[in-house]
């Protein structure tokens, strides 16, 4: 089986799993990016209610467990990151297509928004470990906010990083040329994945390409963890 075909197969198969039960813990994905969805087009957004959706987004997907310092926070550590995320400058970063990353305004957009986050929670962590911290801030918590609230970039995690890996489709750090590489791949294969990502909805949205992507391949570092393989035809 090709990338693109197991791609395909994963993300359906991610997807299927989501719909099978109403209240799933990965459906906060959908709940989280409506939600910023709205937002955006409120003139006075409700940054409390929409950080405690961020906070419990990133709690489901593994950002608060025991060694993580945001566990040492309340939810609204977030509101400052959600202001900044909700303006306008940033709306060319909202749902965009693959091949929108090659402008380089865009590209600016995103670089600028990494490094407010980037400083802002690191900031936090070394108030919440309250000495020198030698290591840099994961990346692993700045694409997730990302992919939550902007659906614009994959969450660089374990899993999706040995997805990436295992296909050979890109590296496993997050950089513009990790996803210039996902872009060489989406617009290689756009007529098969646009098909298939045309059946995938949150709400009345459909989900962004680099969702797609992120299922996909999230879904097949999964699989090769858990050493079991997709059934060929």
């Amino acid at each position: 089986m090709d990338t693109v075909d197991l791609i395909i197969k994963s993300a359906t198969a991610f997807f299927d799993e989501l719909r099978a039960d109403a209240n799933g813990r990965y459906r906060s994905w959908e709940h989280c990016y409506k939600c910023f969805h709205d937002a955006r087009n409120n003139p006075s957004p409700d940054y409390d209610y929409l950080s405690l959706q961020l906070a419990f987004y990133l709690a489901s997907w593994g950002m608060y467990r025991g060694s993580s310092f945001l566990l040492q926070k309340d939810y609204k550590v977030h509101i400052p990151v959600v202001v900044e995320l909700l303006k306008s400058s940033y709306n060319c970063l909202f749902g965009l297509a693959c091949t929108d990353l090659r402008k380089k305004d865009v590209q600016e957009k995103l670089s600028e928004l990494d490094v407010f986050m980037s400083e802002y929670y690191d900031k936090v962590r070394k108030s919440v470990k309250e000495c020198e911290v030698k290591n840099k801030l994961s990346t692993t918590l700045i694409t997730k906010v990302l992919m939550g609230t902007l659906g614009c970039v994959p969450a660089y995690d374990r899993y999706f990083i040995d997805g990436i890996k295992d296909q050979n489709v890109s590296t496993g750090n997050y950089n513009l040329k990790s996803l210039l590489k996902l872009v060489d791949f989406y617009e290689k294969n756009s007529v098969r994945l646009e098909e298939t990502r045309q059946g995938l909805k949150v709400y009345d949205l459909p989900y962004p390409q680099m969702k797609l992507l992120d299922m996909g391949f999230w879904q097949i570092g999964f699989e090769k963890d858990n050493k079991t393989e997709f059934l060929t035809p």
